[in-house]
Formats: C-alpha cells, structure tokens, sequence
C-alpha cells in the first residue's frame, strides 16, 4: 500500500469526519467555539492518527497511532453523548453516528492486529 488514502479504514474515518462537520452546522451558533469544535477536531483526529501512523517506518510505531486513532473515535462518541443530552441530536442521529465511530473503532482494532502481526515476524 502506497498511500495512506488507500486503506478503508481511512476512507471511513474520512467520511465520518465529512459528516459530522456537516452536522454540527446545525448546533446552536454558541456552540462553535465549544461542542461543535471538539467534535469537530476529535472526528479530524481519528483520520490524522491513522495517516500519521501509516507514515511511521516501525509497525510498533504505527500501531501505537491507530490505538490514538481508536482514542479520537470514542471521544467523538462522548462528545456526540453530550449533544444528544443538550438535544442538540435526537437518539436516531446519535445512533446512526456511534455506529458510524463503532464500525471505524472495529476497523482500526483489526489494523492494529495486523500492524503487531508484522511486528511480531520482523523479530
């Protein structure tokens, strides 16, 4: 694999990223600088982990990025909680996004599984 924009598991944060900037347009204006921008940067995290850690040389390397990668996703969830308690989202919305950061956690694990395997056979 060449490039980072080649792995699924990019693409899909990449998309997740797309979507939740689209949806916190709808978040209260005095959100902006609150709710809307740490999700905002959690969801980017998720996608810059995974292609910082593919640019690393070592599979240890890289694997310790998407586990940061995986970090970023469940603080994404966490912070789609606290729009879904504002009512900022309704439970449908809030479900249709933690699945979304569920299906990229359960891709990045199984990288992750892979990443240590190389690992594990350059020893």
């Amino acid at each position: 694999m060449n490039s980072f924009t080649d792995l699924e598991v990019w693409k899909k944060a990449r998309i997740l990223c797309n979507d939740i900037f689209n949806l916190v347009q709808s978040f209260p204006s005095d959100e902006k600088y609150r709710l809307s921008n740490q999700i905002i940067r959690s969801s980017r995290s998720i996608r810059n982990n995974i292609a910082e850690g593919h640019g690393r040389f070592h599979h240890t390397d890289a694997a310790k990025f998407m586990i940061n990668a995986r970090g970023s996703a469940a603080e994404t969830i966490d912070h789609l909680i606290i729009a879904l308690d504002h009512s900022f989202i309704d439970e449908k919305i809030f479900n249709s996004f933690k699945d979304d950061c569920e299906g990229c956690m359960k891709m990045i694990n199984g990288y992750v599984t892979y990443l240590r395997k190389q690992a594990e056979n350059k020893n």
